[in-house]
């Protein structure tokens, strides 16, 4: 490009290019009439303001293509583009360029969307810059790419990127202009270090789906909406530290199928709503600990079907109204809670789904609470029980008022002690006839009813004795009842000595 071609502005900047010194066209804000600034009036630097520049701080797109390109050096000095406060007319289009110089753009105003598809950077700053979007798929980054508190009024494309260094999006507002595409697009984006994005706002869809972040994705206080839809998209992410998600307001669903963290999914003081769908769904993970905690309750379904989790932080004031549990395991479930307050949420998923009691009878053992873990079978029980046809319904309904299911083996000792007074007392005041009167033995109320009580044994009393009238039927009934009393313990004792 001729030097004679440029204006005052870019003349200054392509002076400065070889030495890689700073060109700040910001100017402050100036008060009107007064010797200092008025905090009330507008910010003249506002990038958003920027189609108000006039020449004196304008800087032509082909003008910094150029200067990337083939730009003057300086013997000793590392050239940079480092601009501050530009308003940048034309489409700055560096598609398969390679750059060998920094390339820092903060607080410009651009009027159209840089595109940067399949380019090779050493370092890119746009942070606090305002564009109409950006266009980056497959971009390698040789550093940092740097989009802090930038305002893009049109979707973000960086499917693909490789970038060696962290990605930073702290504070950045997103707001897709195009709904066909996702606000932010990160599909398929190998990072060396972290996603740095706590207080991003994104309105529309951020996708992850298949990123691998050697670091940390940090979306601590981040707003993420996608109303009706999905909020993130994030299937088959793969982090090797945390995904963090404190205090973060996602409208519209978190998806995570597939998801490998090996450090944390926290999800403390978060909000996820999608009401009328699935607010969560981080089915067939691998998460090291996943917290929810200290939140308010889930607005929508949360799905953590065949979900492998070492530690489940989970509150039961987050557990919304439905769950999927369906082959999800974990080692430990914490807070520690009774179990009437953990044994709802497994009422809330789809149909009797044996494993998921088994699942939480377990981590009451390995914490030693048999107490909890013996409640949690007996409710297992309970439910399945609801599956049956009616006879097995009667049955279950036996052993649970006999012995509540060999889960309370005194219960079996106090209906037969009940039985035994009756007996006793009622037999005592009417001794039923002798058979042979020569041979009866001597007649004992409390042995006699334990002879009808008891299936087995016999302690001669039945078989010389025969009561008439009344006593009769009350005979008949304490042998029905002792024999049904003697199959629901053998039954329920037999199911709790299987468990151990």
């Amino acid at each position: 490009m001729e030097t004679n071609d440029l204006t005052p502005a870019e003349s200054r900047l392509w002076r400065a290019f070889a030495s890689g010194t700073e060109v700040d066209f910001r100017t402050g804000n100036p008060s009107s009439g007064s010797s200092a600034p008025d905090p009330s009036a507008p910010d003249p630097d506002d990038p958003a303001r920027g189609g108000t520049w006039g020449p004196e701080r304008t800087v032509r797109a082909n003008v910094l293509r150029s200067l990337l390109l083939d730009g003057p050096r300086e013997d000793g000095r590392v050239a940079a583009l480092s601009l501050a406060g530009a308003r940048v007319t034309g489409q700055l289009d560096l598609q398969y360029a390679t750059v060998d110089h920094p390339v820092r753009l903060r607080h410009c105003h651009f009027d159209e969307p840089p595109r940067f598809y399949g380019a090779r950077l050493r370092e890119l700053n746009l942070s606090e810059s305002v564009l109409p979007g950006l266009i980056s798929h497959a971009v390698r980054v040789e550093g940092v790419l740097r989009l802090t508190r930038a305002r893009f009024r049109g979707n973000v494309r960086l499917a693909g990127a490789e970038v060696t260094g962290s990605v930073y999006l702290e504070s950045a507002r997103i707001e897709a202009t195009d709904t066909e595409w996702p606000a932010l697009q990160l599909n398929q984006a190998v990072l060396g270090a972290d996603l740095w994005a706590p207080g991003l706002r994104a309105a529309g869809e951020v996708q992850l789906n298949g990123a691998r972040v050697a670091g940390t994705v940090n979306l601590t206080d981040a707003v993420l909406e996608g109303p009706g839809g999905t909020a993130v998209q994030a299937e088959t992410l793969a982090a090797e530290a945390d995904v963090l998600m404190r205090r973060a307001d996602v409208r519209g669903r978190l998806e995570l199928r597939g998801a490998r963290i090996p450090g944390r999914l926290d999800l403390s003081h978060a909000r996820l709503a999608n009401a009328g769908d699935t607010a969560l769904r981080a089915s067939s993970c691998v998460i090291g600990e996943l917290w929810l905690r200290q939140g308010p309750v889930v607005r929508g379904a949360l799905n953590l079907r065949r979900a492998q989790v070492d530690v489940l932080f989970l509150q039961p004031e987050m557990v919304p109204d439905r769950v999927q549990l369906n082959d999800l395991t974990y080692t430990s479930l914490i807070p520690h809670e009774p179990a009437e307050r953990r044994l709802p949420m497994l009422e809330k998923g789809d149909g009797y789904l044996p494993f998921t009691y088994e699942q939480l009878t377990a981590a009451y053992r390995r914490i030693g609470d048999d107490d909890a873990a013996r409640l949690v079978q007996l409710a297992k029980q309970r439910r399945r029980r609801r599956t049956l046809p009616w006879y097995g319904r009667l049955w279950g309904h036996l052993q649970d008022t006999a012995v509540g299911y060999g889960f309370r083996p005194l219960r079996g000792g106090g209906w037969l002690l009940s039985l035994l007074a009756v007996g006793s007392v009622a037999y005592g005041l009417h001794h039923p006839p002798a058979l042979k009167p020569d041979e009866a033995p001597g007649f004992n109320p409390v042995f006699y009813t334990l002879d009808l009580l008891l299936p087995v044994i016999s302690f001669g009393q039945e078989n010389a004795f025969s009561p008439e009238g009344w006593y009769q039927t009350l005979s008949y009934v304490l042998i029905v009842t002792g024999w049904i009393l003697a199959t629901t313990v053998i039954t329920g004792l037999t199911r709790t000595v299987s468990r151990q």
